[in-house]
């Protein structure tokens, strides 16, 4: 097995710019694997565009790989995509990890781009397919529903051959893109007992395509925090999930010490992950650099003895 552990952020929670980079310092020179960005446009909750972070990430940081937790592709055109995703690829000497998923038909960022949600499992799925041949064939030719290119190419390449190519999803559709164009699979907001048929569904339908995915890149992800569950950013944090969930929270966050964290990364780990990203469930620049700090240097040695 090869169990590793990255960061992960959606609300942009730091003071200031400084601050952030500040946080990205910390995790680029420590231990941490990688940095993910989710990716949000609308909404009153202040948030970067993972794109752009992806951008800035590739030219202010040394050695850690970082990516999107997932990019809406029914949202953007995959050229576009496929250009952007190679260029900070290049940038960054292939620490590009990139990662996608249909997106909601609840999001506001559909409506409030003009974008129809009807068909953005069909434009995604010919999007994967014109993102990894641009990727690695020198012309491309493609006919499709949504999309269509004659004899198109990019250069350069992306450095990293084959582009990892993280997807997300559960639904049967969301298993069938992953197990045709994935490299990897990143569950979403899902607890371990929610991910383990999802994992065996897309092992075996990439086995019947013959194109078993490597075993060591399936992801899972859930908060924490060094602290206790009466703290009020604790209830408040598993409060609003809850709501999302519509179910109780339990077994989405661990908080406490790093018994608590390891016991749930078990759990997910016997579901069959092996990446995980961390969110710290933290306000402000101290904050994050405080539970950043204390995941690199207590939680993450406990994370890789796993591999033992």
């Amino acid at each position: 097995m090869s169990i590793r552990a990255g960061i992960g952020i959606a609300n942009f929670t730091f003071d200031d710019g400084a601050g952030f980079w500040e946080w990205v310092n910390l995790c680029d020179d420590g231990a941490v694997d990688s940095i993910w960005q989710s990716d949000r446009i609308i909404g009153t909750d202040a948030n970067l565009e993972c794109m752009s972070v992806m951008a800035a990430l590739a030219g202010g940081t040394k050695k850690i790989k970082f990516g999107m937790n997932v990019a809406s592709l029914g949202l953007r055109d995959p050229v576009l995509m496929a250009k952007a995703c190679a260029t900070i690829d290049v940038l960054s000497n292939g620490r590009l990890l990139p990662a996608f998923g249909v997106g909601s038909a609840l999001s506001r960022d559909y409506s409030a781009t003009g974008t129809p949600t009807k068909g953005r499992g069909e434009r995604s799925a010919e999007g994967l397919e014109i993102m990894s041949r641009l990727w690695t064939e020198d012309e491309v030719t493609f006919s499709g529903k949504h999309f269509q290119l004659d004899r198109a190419s990019i250069a350069p390449k992306p450095v990293q051959n084959p582009m990892p190519l993280w997807l997300g999803g559960s639904a049967p559709q969301a298993v069938e893109r992953t197990a045709r164009w994935g490299t990897g699979w990143q569950a979403g907001v899902e607890n371990a007992s929610d991910i383990a048929p999802v994992i065996e569904a897309i092992k075996a339908r990439a086995s019947a395509l013959d194109r078993p995915m490597d075993p060591d890149h399936f992801g899972a992800g859930f908060g924490f925090r060094f602290g206790s569950a009466e703290e009020p950013i604790v209830e408040r944090y598993t409060s609003l999930l809850s709501k999302r969930l519509g179910r109780d929270a339990s077994g989405f966050t661990a908080v406490g010490g790093t018994d608590e964290m390891v016991a749930l990364a078990r759990e997910f780990i016997a579901a069959g992950a092996r990446k995980f990203i961390l969110r710290p469930i933290a306000s402000g620049t101290a904050d994050m650099i405080e539970q950043t700090r204390r995941m690199s240097e207590e939680l993450l040695p406990e994370i890789n003895a796993l591999n033992a």
